[in-house]
């Protein structure tokens, strides 16, 4: 189970994999200088509920893994969330989808230049 500390005052639990999917997309908007929501439910177990948080380059972020390998990017997943960050409601956690899944013709692909 992974950590994101928001502005020091927050922290959200996730799991590992789906942190490091999360990093590269926050990482990518971020460096792009553009913010913008970032949602996601509340665990069964604290309760219900869904948070929001605003996410600005300004604010700081810490990323902290529990395992010490780096997961597996999913691609189809990495494109799904970043199409879910450049929408109008902001990047929203979406289980991970199968990475053989055919892409949908709409779908439109998540350029490695815009990773660097």
């Amino acid at each position: 189970m992974g950590t994101l500390t928001y502005d020091v005052v927050k922290q959200i639990h996730f799991d590992d994999r789906l942190l490091a999917h999360l990093q590269l997309v926050i990482a990518t908007k971020l460096r792009r200088g553009e913010s913008f929501n970032f949602s996601w439910k509340t665990d069964p177990s604290e309760g219900s509920g869904r948070t929001t948080i605003w996410l600005h380059p300004a604010i700081p972020l810490l990323y902290e893994f529990q395992g010490s390998r780096q997961p597996s990017i999913n691609r189809v997943w990495l494109d799904e969330l970043m199409a879910s960050a450049d929408s109008v409601t902001g990047l929203q956690v979406i289980p991970e989808p199968r990475e053989d899944r055919p892409r949908r013709q709409d779908d439109e692909p998540l350029r490695a230049s815009s990773l660097q």
